[in-house]
């Protein structure tokens, strides 16, 4: 990234845009009065007198609805930058605006606007407390915002500054006025923590979108584990059998496109390690053959192949995620099979018995299907 971007948030009305044309220097920001707010829209804002841009947001407005749009507009805008090509979008440093003349800083206020920018977790935060033209109130001011941050339940810790600022030269009477103030602070306390925001964008677009293939493959593993239920309710043992090894084949493949992994004949070995490993596993058979002398388990044949085919489907699903995240992540290559087979046996052993065992133990004698693929989704955290 060339520079950095500064993401401006507030109420409507709080004064943000004429805050954004004292940073730049030169009226670039629509302005307005009242409390409608006159921001529509995500806009950037740059010039050659900051090494940073400015990214002006949509006002949150009072009502449910409105506040809602705002909120869905940052979202939207940081999610954006996960995508191919603009990473030079994500978030570096946040002004948080609130009126100088208010007496109180709400909890949902607070609540608000952390959940529209919860994607920059470790982002630096300065509260800029706008219209802050009472000398003796902005000492007051400025204990409000940290007592408000203090009593959130999950207190934000990455509030870095509060600096009080007068945009513009605001008239008081005929004879005073207040003089613009505080705006070359927060311009050099912005510079200050550039450095840490360029980091802590990179570490959460990161996180964020590690997460996000994450959840992708959670569906993948439970759609997989359904299926293995389906079919694994038949008369053979499912251990001794061949019926999941389509179902697994394609769950590896759809959590390798996941993760942007091609299997190809450099990583066929790699991906033909990870299915061996699920369905002709010995640790499954030992688990079968351990489950039917455990007592209190009474479930006829089909009932416990089901549940075993769909926890195979799932503790391997659970491997392979892991197993390509490190992958991604550049932990590991495609030359450590010793490694994947290490790290599927031991999902496929004693953590594998026990959640079939618990299964097991909550289904009743007779379970359909749609049961105890519940059971399985809900045990390994997965969704359908």
């Amino acid at each position: 990234m060339d520079r950095g971007n500064v993401l401006v948030i507030g109420n409507s009305g709080v004064g943000k845009s004429t805050l954004i044309n004292a940073v730049l220097g030169e009226e670039k920001a629509k302005t307005g009065y009242g409390t409608s707010g006159t921001t529509e829209k995500l806009d950037i804002y740059e010039s050659d007198r900051i090494p940073f841009r400015i990214i002006d947001t949509i006002g949150f407005e009072p009502t449910f609805l409105k506040e809602q749009r705002a909120v869905n507009a940052v979202k939207k805008w940081s999610k954006e930058c996960a995508k191919a090509g603009q990473d030079d979008h994500q978030i570096n440093v946040i002004w948080f605006c609130i009126e100088g003349t208010s007496r109180k800083l709400f909890p949902k206020t607070i609540q608000s606007r952390s959940r529209a920018t919860s994607i920059w977790k470790t982002v630096p935060v300065i509260v800029v407390i706008t219209k802050s033209y009472s000398v003796p109130e902005r000492k007051e001011n400025i204990g409000m915002v940290q007592n408000a941050f203090a009593a959130q339940k999950n207190c934000p810790k990455n509030l870095k500054k509060i600096i009080p600022v007068v945009a513009s030269v605001y008239e008081l009477n005929e004879t005073a006025f207040a003089a613009p103030e505080g705006i070359t602070e927060l311009i050099d306390a912005t510079n200050e923590l550039m450095p840490e925001g360029l980091r802590a964008g990179a570490n959460d677009l990161a996180e964020f979108m590690l997460n996000r293939k994450r959840y992708l493959a959670h569906g993948i593993v439970g759609a997989a584990a359904a299926s293995g239920v389906v079919v694994g309710a038949v008369p053979i043992p499912v251990a001794d059998a061949a019926v999941l090894t389509p179902i697994e084949i394609a769950e590896v493949n759809a959590i390798a496109r996941v993760y942007g992994i091609k299997n190809d004949e450099n990583t066929k070995q790699f991906f033909n390690s990870i299915v061996e490993v699920g369905t002709v596993s010995t640790a499954a058979k030992a688990a079968i053959s351990m489950l039917k002398s455990i007592p209190g388990i009474n479930v006829g044949a089909s009932v416990l192949n089901a549940v075993t085919a769909g926890c195979i489907a799932a503790g391997l699903g659970e491997g392979t995620i892991y197993i390509f995240e490190q992958i991604y992540l550049g932990n590991k290559t495609f030359k450590d099979i010793d490694w994947v087979t290490k790290v599927l046996e031991s999902k496929m052993s004693a953590e594998f018995f026990e959640n079939v065992k618990t299964v097991l133990h909550d289904i009743g004698e007779n379970a359909d299907s749609k049961a105890i693929i519940e059971h399985i989704l809900k045990i390994f955290n997965l969704k359908k």
